[in-house]
């Protein structure tokens, strides 16, 4: 499949849910579906804040794995690229044109190391993460023999307790040996605080950023005193970027979620104590499904199960109805509460997914609705990109 599909080339017999220019109570189910205006509307408030406050904002690609998405993304919310997570997405933005990648993860394999250097030649700048000094030589040397340049940044464990070294003097290890190598540039740190993101009092997630911020700056202010400067200091989610892009130490933004917004993360407090999807953020992502049985008078059953969401952060929320529930799911099937019995077969729900991410990663075609028209059909470019 191509990494980026024009719609009206492809013949009416294509598996797709939907064509520009059908009717919203057309959309085939289940099938993601955006609201187009709120997601442009959460990039553009995400572009304009991180510009007013002197910010990069570095795009998470792995999110939505879209390069429609990302390119909107860029040119709506000035996004200067994209992270993502594994080398296979990163190929994918680079030939839809994302001239800046960061994979925001290490790479070791010697396979994936060979991939990474060529991804230059696609027109891109190549940026990734690095947290043990052996994967110096290895990056090097693939980068000498393809003729190209990886800019390498070191990544500091900061509270998330996955990938990322502790201590400044191994930051400073690291980040020189990546200046002396050659094929290889020191571009600076990566420093995510990932285990805070989704923890629901705003003071608890400022308490958690300010151990980070602190770890960061050390090492920041010790690579400056050894002659090393940071181009990026990158960090930042749904969750945080108000600390990160207020604490004097990070320059680039890292957010993904915002754009689509999902319920775990909506669950989340504001500074004043509010849900972050009831006015910082829109739900512009939604699982569209159809009641396919009702056969029981209290419960109807809808065509969105396991195969068509992630429920690894919880069931969906059925959006802008509290008079029904979806409460259970099977591989093919979701069962709805229906007590009321307001529902029949064939009307349509919206589901906020409980995870946008991975969510996404099952799923072939986004359906851009605006007006109650179908509006343009988006292929989920990397899907099952994970290697």
């Amino acid at each position: 499949m191509k990494d980026h599909i024009d719609i009206e080339t492809l013949d009416v017999g294509f598996d797709i849910p939907a064509l520009p220019g059908m009717d919203e109570a057309d959309i085939q189910t289940p099938c993601l579906v955006l609201d187009l205006d709120a997601l442009e509307r959460n990039i553009k408030k995400m572009g304009d804040y991180a510009a007013a406050h002197g910010m990069r904002h570095r795009v998470h690609g792995k999110m939505h794995k879209s390069v429609d998405v990302a390119k909107l993304q860029v040119e709506l919310g000035g996004a200067c690229g994209v992270c993502c997570q594994k080398v296979s997405e990163a190929e994918v933005f680079a030939r839809g044109g994302i001239k800046d990648v960061l994979v925001s993860n290490q790479v070791r394999h010697p396979a994936k190391i060979d991939r990474l250097a060529r991804l230059p030649k696609l027109g891109a700048r190549a940026i990734c993460c690095v947290d043990d000094i052996a994967n110096v030589a290895d990056l090097s040397a693939a980068a000498v023999k393809h003729g190209t340049q990886i800019e390498c940044l070191v990544e500091i464990d900061c509270g998330a307790g996955r990938c990322g070294v502790t201590t400044t003097p191994a930051v400073v290890e690291i980040a020189q040996a990546i200046n002396a190598a050659p094929g290889l540039k020191f571009a600076g740190l990566q420093a995510y605080q990932g285990a805070m993101q989704h923890m629901d009092s705003y003071d608890d997630r400022r308490a958690k950023i300010a151990l980070a911020v602190a770890q960061v700056k050390d090492a920041v202010d010790t690579l400056k005193s050894v002659g090393l400067d940071c181009d990026i200091v990158g960090g930042g989610g749904t969750g945080s970027y108000y600390f990160e892009s207020t604490s004097g130490v990070y320059n680039e933004l890292q957010c993904g979620s915002y754009a689509f917004m999902d319920a775990d993360y909506g669950r989340i407090l504001d500074k004043d104590g509010k849900r972050i999807d009831q006015g910082e953020w829109e739900n512009a992502l939604f699982i569209l499904t159809s009641v396919m049985s009702h056969a029981k008078a209290d419960k109807a059953i809808v065509d969105a199960g396991l195969k068509a969401q992630s429920v690894d952060s919880g069931l969906p929320v059925i959006f802008g109805r509290d008079d029904v529930q979806y409460v259970k799911c099977s591989d093919e099937h979701g069962v709805v509460a229906d007590v009321q019995g307001v529902l029949k077969v064939n009307d349509k729900l919206k589901l906020v997914p409980g995870h946008c991410d991975p969510t996404c990663n099952v799923h072939d075609w986004y359906v851009g609705v605006r007006g109650g028209k179908v509006e343009v059909v988006w292929p989920v470019s990397a899907r099952g990109k994970a290697y």
